[in-house]
């Protein structure tokens, strides 16, 4: 039996995180969705996400902050990052090791092949 792959979303937009809820799960995604880097880094998502949805700017940690914190701790997470501004970090975070950093409003097909790199390894 083939595991199904665990998309973790962490945004502080709640019609966001309710939106990318439903698309993965019509997809067949596992998901967990987080309004907060820090609740991210609370939970048993954890342990077990297959790749995290990742927005830059939010309250308290940012997102470059948890793929920094991921980073120092040893996590191996592919890392999505989205974002409403145009970010000069965003080479900084390929750099780093993310997978993609999507425009909001990004396509849905656009996230998708995101998820399918992020996954593929």
């Amino acid at each position: 039996m083939t595991k199904v792959p665990l998309i973790s979303v962490v945004d502080d937009d709640e019609s966001l995180r309710e939106s990318l809820k439903g698309l993965l799960r019509s997809l067949g995604y596992g998901h967990a969705v987080f309004s907060s880097a820090e609740s991210f880094l609370g939970s048993d998502a954890l342990a077990t996400a297959d790749c995290l949805i990742l927005d830059v700017c939010m309250p308290g940690m940012s997102g470059p902050e948890l793929q920094r914190e991921l980073i120092a701790r040893g996590e191996k997470i592919p890392i999505i990052f989205i974002t409403a501004h145009g970010d000069e970090n965003a080479a900084r975070m390929m750099a780093a090791g993310a997978v993609d950093c999507l425009l909001k409003p990004f396509s849905e097909e656009s996230l998708l092949k995101a998820i399918d790199r992020a996954l593929s390894g």
